[in-house]
């Protein structure tokens, strides 16, 4: 059974079990836990978190706004 850690603050394992996913408490009041400790396995490390969009340019601000840049220079010349 493979175990990953969460995310960087390492206090939740999460593997899956019988086609289930578990999210284990790093707690060793914790059944699961305490049978992860006992496998003798590593958890991997959590996964990186993703990168964000870029923001959009300010031609794509202007198509989402239904204008083309020629309409825009249009309306700011009135």
């Amino acid at each position: 059974m493979t175990y990953q850690f969460t995310d960087k603050t390492n206090t939740t394992l999460v593997t899956t079990q019988d086609g289930i996913q578990l999210f284990v408490p790093v707690d060793p009041e914790n059944r699961h836990y305490r049978e992860f400790l006992a496998s003798g396995e590593a958890a991997l490390p959590a996964p990186a978190p993703p990168t964000p969009p870029e923001p959009p340019t300010a031609i794509e601000k202007l198509a989402a706004a239904g204008l083309t840049v020629e309409e825009l220079k249009a309306l700011l010349k009135t």
